[in-house]
């Protein structure tokens, strides 16, 4: 009994994973310096946010110490607005510290200006800036962080509001709601810096997969290339060359059946010539349809190698083409080539079916069997012509499903969606 299945899309790399890749690291880098030329903007507008409101409306108790601690972090923004074209890769790992700067200067200037509460509207104005915080925050790939920046943000907004609570005349609730306003907007912030992460993830994987495919596309190339340079070797040239040898002996008039010779000779090139160019690109499968194709695609691996196949078409109409035709040739042509070379097997059972929208190929031998685990092993030494296959029809919606037989052998299954030509 053939074990049907379909195989998954692998997992989404994380970021650790994608900065071993090749070119991927370039744009992960990319969108972590876009995040904190974001941020150094948004620190920027704080720093001028703080500086006004302590010079337009000073504390009265500590005023001097609030604006030289406004001044110096309004310069630190400044440079790092000047700074952020020069950063270096080895600086982004670091820039979130910088969070914790803002927090800072936010939590020293509004304990400072609690102080004269009764007296100036100071320390009511900067507990606002704690909201832009979260903002600066969620332009992190890095979702542990920003909430590790927003709780005690949250906190440090509801002890200062509750401070100013008094000479405010503020009821609690009041002050319960706008801590909850605060809360929302950080939970925000951590979400939307978790959806920029998976964002970054899915777009450094699918540029991973990408690269990864063209590089296997260059090896299937590379090995198309010589598996044909050494067919036409072993097979036409050979005849070829001995015809040439033949030709040689009825110039010298020594043999009289060299002529004969020579022309079965090129017969057999011609012969061998056809089968190859059938199997790259067969006519028939234009002509007469994949199940005539499947059949002389049988025929010529039978005449080169000593496999016995037999080929079951019932399941497929004759008059019928569908857009998949050249797909399923394909995984058929290559299954075949994997049996030849790796199953050791005597005898194939090869069947085409068309069956409720859904084309298959179905290869079944009796050689010594292989799995996906097998397959695995075999990618990692560079065989990748099944895996290239499955690869393609899983991009159409289909599958490439290979288990070992129990009685021995292996029963190999190429299926893809598929809509009449």
């Amino acid at each position: 009994m053939i074990m049907r299945g379909k195989t998954t899309a692998g997992p989404l790399l994380g970021l650790t994973e994608l900065v071993d890749e090749p070119h991927i690291s370039e744009i992960l880098v990319d969108h972590a310096l876009r995040g904190i030329r974001v941020q150094v903007v948004l620190r920027m507008l704080l720093a001028v946010f703080v500086l006004a409101t302590v010079l337009l409306d000073p504390p009265a108790d500590g005023a001097a110490l609030c604006i030289v601690v406004a001044v110096l972090y309004a310069v630190w923004c400044a440079v790092g607005l000047i700074a952020v074209s020069r950063i270096r890769i080895g600086m982004i790992r670091f820039a979130w510290l910088a969070l914790f700067v803002d927090l800072a200067v936010l939590v020293v200037l509004a304990v400072v200006a609690s102080r004269s509460d009764q007296t100036s509207w100071t320390s009511d104005v900067l507990v606002n800036g704690f909201v832009v915080v979260p903002m600066i925050a969620a332009t992190q790939l890095r979702p542990k962080i920003c909430a590790l920046v927003v709780v005690p943000t949250v906190v440090v907004y509801f002890i200062a509001s509750a401070l100013a609570r008094v000479p405010n005349g503020e009821p609690w609730s009041l002050i319960a709601m706008r801590t909850w306003v605060v809360a929302t907007l950080g939970l925000g912030a951590v979400m939307l810096s978790t959806v920029q992460r998976s964002r970054v993830s899915t777009i450094g994987t699918l540029a991973a997969q990408r690269a990864r495919l063209l590089d296997d596309t260059v090896r299937i190339e590379e090995r198309e290339r010589r598996e044909l340079a050494e067919h036409l070797h072993d097979g036409a040239l050979q005849y070829v060359l001995g015809a040439r040898q033949e030709l040689d002996s009825v110039r010298a008039g020594a043999d009289p059946g060299a002529l004969d010779r020579a022309d079965d000779a090129l017969r057999e090139a011609s012969r061998l010539l056809r089968s190859t160019l059938g199997e790259l690109h067969p006519a028939v499968l234009e002509q007469a349809g994949l199940a005539a194709a499947i059949t002389d695609l049988a025929v010529s691996v039978e005449r080169r190698t000593a496999l016995r196949i037999s080929v079951d078409t019932v399941g497929w109409p004759a008059e019928l083409r569908t857009t998949s035709d050249p797909m399923l040739f394909a995984a058929a042509r290559e299954l075949l080539t994997n049996v030849v070379k790796h199953a050791d097997a005597r005898n194939v059972e090869l069947s085409v079916e068309f069956d409720d929208g859904m084309a298959r190929v179905v290869v079944v031998d009796d050689g010594r069997g292989v799995d996906d685990a097998m397959l695995d092993r075999r990618v990692a030494e560079g065989h990748i012509g099944l895996v290239a296959r499955r690869v393609r029809l899983e991009q159409q919606g289909g599958s490439l499903t290979v288990t070992r037989r129990p009685g021995g052998g292996t029963a190999a299954i190429a299926e893809v969606p598929a809509t009449s030509a």
